[in-house]
């Protein structure tokens, strides 16, 4: 591998770790008029099938639809989409967009006891450690009275952290069980045609339809924004794990929380109490420990198979 090849790859990294940590606050604006959850998860998941229907389009593949591959489909949607987006919508609406990115990185943490319990790892004392840096993390931001907006906001945190938690299982469900033979791109886009025909009757029956024929604003432009940029990000990631191995593109983790927040001071003018510094430290603490160590810069790729997502 080039040195060349290297900070190629490297950049494709930063790449991906600011157009999603953009998301965060444009997930922010995108409640900030009152949309509800529902109706922005159909939508967000309408824009996403049909840029993915287009990039199927361009690899000349249809989309599975056996029994197998819409059971994949329909558990990706709930725990992937459907059950933690609606979480962090609701979450995102009463707390900091910085602490939704600093919550973001527990994924990885709570990933570790699930793979032992689903037999998928053995126990390892440093990435053990990592997780009790992340939940400290939870603690900083939880106990002191300065370190969020007030006190009711314990709450959503407690539901932003089920969105984390929903996340981790999933990774661990692809892990544990595969994807029916799908590639990560078939799985994005069936789970998300799928998931927007759960929403669609969720939105409507609820009252949480967004008329799409409405004039835009900052909340529309920010939800197609962050749908758009969601999905080109997850397309870079894929072919980023195939380039340069799974070990080296999971690094992206750090550059989501640390753009997240950078963004969130940029864009959003927020401002944060040293408690919540504190705990965006301890979150990078349990990164660096939960993370596999990489025997090198760049591991070679495996080849993508069942359990690539």
């Amino acid at each position: 591998m080039t040195t060349h090849m290297r900070l190629f790859f490297i950049a494709i990294l930063v790449l991906l770790g600011v157009g999603w940590g953009a998301t965060i606050p444009m997930t922010k604006l995108a409640v900030s008029t009152g949309h509800q959850h529902f109706g922005l998860i159909f939508w967000q998941l309408v824009i996403g099938a049909t840029l993915m229907a287009g990039l199927s389009r361009l690899r000349g593949r249809a989309l599975p639809l056996g029994r197998a591959q819409i059971k994949t489909y329909l558990v990706i949607a709930l725990i992937g989409t459907v059950i933690p987006n609606s979480a962090s919508y609701q979450a995102i609406a009463h707390l900091p967009a910085g602490v939704m990115s600093i919550l973001l990185s527990l994924i990885p943490m709570l990933a570790f006891p699930m793979a032992l319990a689903l037999g998928q790892d053995q126990f390892n004392t440093r990435r053990f450690c990592g997780l009790l840096f992340g939940l400290a993390g939870v603690m900083v931001l939880i106990l002191p009275e300065a370190s969020l907006p007030d006190r009711s906001a314990i709450w959503w945190v407690m539901i932003a952290v089920a969105s984390s938690i929903c996340y981790a299982f999933e990774g661990n469900y692809v892990a544990r069980w595969g994807t029916a033979g799908l590639d990560p791109i078939e799985v994005l886009f069936g789970a998300s045609v799928v998931g927007a025909l759960i929403a669609l009757p969720l939105a409507l029956g609820s009252g949480q339809w967004i008329n799409p024929f409405i004039p835009y604003g900052v909340a529309e432009w920010a939800l197609i924004g962050s749908s758009l940029i969601h999905v080109l990000v997850y397309a870079g990631y894929v072919w980023l794990v195939g380039k340069a191995g799974p070990v080296f593109a999971v690094q992206v983790s750090y550059l989501v929380t640390g753009f997240g927040v950078i963004w969130s001071l940029i864009v959003l003018n927020e401002s944060y109490s040293p408690y919540i510094w504190m705990a965006l430290a301890l979150m990078f603490a349990g990164l660096f420990l939960v993370q596999p160590r990489p025997k090198a810069i760049l591991a070679p790729a495996k080849p993508m198979g069942d359990n690539a997502l």
